[in-house]
């Protein structure tokens, strides 16, 4: 068995063989993603400049610019990519990066747009746990490819101590949007989360979770079984590298990859200050469309759902169904949602004229057509014009001496 290339021979073949996603590219995107924590623009800036080879190359000689290298610190020295890309091979993982065809570029191009926007001074950027900084490489682990599932996707998220209404809904959007051949994605916690993603695979439609973590641990960890089936039909996605840990600063930075890496975020249950809503507020950054379900006004698991409701900036829509979702998501003219059912009564398909003489029959005492004609205000000739089709649909009654409502008992749907 041959020896396994040092990281620095690697980077020298490199540049030399220039490739797009050669194994020395591939490598140097799996060693970043363990050498810094992502979400930094300086640091993402320093390696779209450089180039994922130079920039490994740069850090490792310890030529990179003060703040970059600060971000790597003694990880600049360690080299574990054999370890990883091992420990992914043996899971079912993969590393995709910006240079395969694999890799979802169209709905990631809006945080490009938007880490563009941030100022050249380091000092005023983004906090990283909100700023807009594209993904250096994604591990991603599941049969299907990641930018086909991606490219017809919906978030839905909300909270973890979710209420049964909000599992319900959240489960019945999850199988319905499924049924329509739309991807649930959602970052696979308790709560809402996890009601998205069964529902999806109920409806046998592949579903993605976005990780905190390494795609080949489960956490928390009553999920393994659900985040196995996931990794069966469709997809768990980090840009963590195998056996990274769920740190708590992880879960703010990996919300921004909910967001991006969908045509929408549905918010079902979300608390007062929540995950939730700041994945809703990085999707309408991003331009994308910020859809809610309402809960009860006094349910405190929805009162992050009506203060995004209340925002008039924000623009989010309410929705309750999974087509008022694919309206708002889906390309014009697709997925136009039906509207509500409306029970239908005796009086649809009346005239205006048949609804004013109706109007003028009296419950009880039958009355002659020159009667109700004066208090329809109309001629007799139209009173009896329209009686008898009103007789048809049992709405009135001859009663020997004139006309009246039928009883309501007596009354059938016309």
């Amino acid at each position: 068995m041959s020896a396994v290339p040092s990281l620095d021979e690697d980077m020298e073949q490199g540049l030399v063989d220039g490739a797009a996603a050669s194994p020395a590219v591939r490598r140097a995107r799996a060693w970043l993603s363990r050498a810094a924590e992502p979400g930094s623009v300086a640091f993402w800036r320093f390696v779209e400049d450089a180039g994922p080879v130079e920039a490994v190359r740069r850090l490792r000689a310890g030529r990179a610019p003060d703040v970059v290298r600060a971000m790597v610190g003694a990880r600049a020295e360690q080299d574990a990519t054999p370890a990883d890309l091992l420990r992914a091979e043996r899971s079912g993982a993969r590393l995709v990066v910006p240079e395969d065809d694999e890799w979802p570029g169209l709905l990631l191009h809006g945080l490009t747009v938007a880490t563009s926007e941030e100022p050249d001074d380091p000092r005023h950027h983004s906090p990283r746990t909100t700023a807009p900084v594209p993904p250096l490489a994604l591990w991603v682990r599941g049969p299907g490819r990641l930018d086909e599932l991606a490219d017809r996707s919906v978030a839905i998220v909300g909270s973890r101590a979710s209420t049964a209404y909000g599992e319900h809904v959240s489960g019945e959007l999850g199988h319905q949007l499924g049924e329509r051949g739309w991807t649930v994605v959602s970052g696979g916690a308790f709560g809402i989360d996890a009601a998205a993603h069964r529902g999806a695979l109920a409806a046998d439609a592949p579903t993605i979770a976005v990780l905190a973590c390494g795609v080949d641990r489960a956490y928390p960890a009553a999920h393994s079984a659900l985040f196995h089936r996931i990794a069966e039909e469709g997809l768990l996605v980090s840009e963590w590298p195998p056996g990274a840990a769920p740190h708590k600063h992880r879960f703010l930075v990996r919300n921004r990859l909910i967001a991006a890496l969908t045509r929408g975020t549905v918010v079902v249950e979300a608390a007062a200050r929540s995950g939730a809503q700041a994945t809703a507020r990085r999707a309408q950054k991003l331009g994308r469309p910020v859809m809610v379900v309402p809960g009860p006004v006094t349910s405190a698991m929805s009162v992050g759902c009506h203060e995004l409701l209340r925002e008039a900036e924000l623009g989010a829509v309410l929705v309750g169904s999974a087509a008022h979702v694919v309206q708002e998501v889906g390309r014009v003219g697709e997925g136009l949602a039906d509207p509500p059912d409306r029970p239908s009564g005796p009086r649809d398909g009346l005239s205006d004229l048949a609804c004013r003489v109706l109007d003028a029959c009296p419950v009880r005492v039958g009355v002659g057509p020159e009667r109700l004609a004066a208090i329809a205000g109309c001629d007799v000739l139209d009173v009896i014009r329209v009686l008898p089709a009103l007789e048809l649909a049992d709405l009135v009654q001859w009663t020997g001496t004139g006309w009246r409502l039928r009883p309501p008992e007596q009354q059938t749907r016309g």
